[in-house]
């Protein structure tokens, strides 16, 4: 029995070109932070420390201890020196980056909110490849961070990411739920249709569609976000 939808956001809830958005992004920091690392270096040596979280599935180090351990020593930077100005970046610049996303606050709270009325649980599952404070300016620019999720899955507190199957093992852990109690609803054929192998429905978002492989998907678990609304109001099967 279906029990909990768990949610992709960037491309799924979030309607926006990821690569744009991660190139707006890269931009914006790098010229934030340019005083302290050379923008050229600053961008690449995220680039590569975000791979080195995407590779990790040790259960005892969070993402955001990864990511540290990698990237300070590159940088030849601190901690202490850096993450007060990654913080202010976050506060100050991050928010702009709105603009990259058009149509915004689309359809998104009235799909979790439906998700909800119906009796449902709901999950941010997002790819914890950032800190929480982007992860939650992303939801304010939606109008779904008021909602009552369950989980929303952070940098800080996850211990793997997408497409490992270990970050979907460890959100089942956290909500403590079994597979087949939940639906993921994401938009990346590889990172959110590896949810399947561990026995979780899968419904992919069309409207930024990822399909690297080309892989065919089910025309009865694919549609655009209204399409997924009205299978909500009508009832999943």
């Amino acid at each position: 029995m279906l029990k909990t939808i768990l949610f992709d956001l960037d491309g799924t809830l979030l309607p926006i070109d990821t690569d744009r958005f991660v190139h707006d992004y890269m931009k914006e920091l790098a010229a934030y932070a340019g005083h302290l690392v050379p923008p050229s270096t600053l961008v690449e040596q995220v680039m590569a420390s975000t791979y080195q979280m995407i590779k990790n599935t040790d259960p005892a180090l969070t993402n955001a201890q990864v990511f540290a351990a990698d990237f300070f020593a590159k940088v030849a930077k601190t901690e202490a020196e850096l993450m007060p100005v990654f913080d202010a970046f976050y506060r100050e610049r991050f928010p702009q980056l709105q603009a990259a996303c058009p149509g915004l606050p689309g359809l998104a709270r009235d799909v979790v909110q439906t998700a909800v009325d119906k009796g449902y649980e709901i999950v941010l599952a997002t790819n914890p490849l950032f800190p929480r404070a982007a992860i939650a300016e992303r939801m304010r620019w939606i109008g779904v961070q008021d909602m009552p999720w369950r989980l929303v899955t952070t940098y800080e507190e996850m211990h793997a990411c997408k497409p490992q199957r270990a970050y979907y093992q460890e959100v089942l852990q956290k909500i403590g739920r079994g597979p087949g109690e939940c639906l993921m609803v994401g938009n990346d054929v590889e990172e959110d249709g590896v949810a399947e192998s561990l026995g979780v429905g899968l419904y992919f978002v069309t409207d930024h569609l990822i399909n690297r492989s080309g892989k065919e998907l089910p025309p009865d678990r694919m549609g655009t976000l209204a399409e997924f609304l009205k299978r909500l109001q009508t009832g999943l099967q």
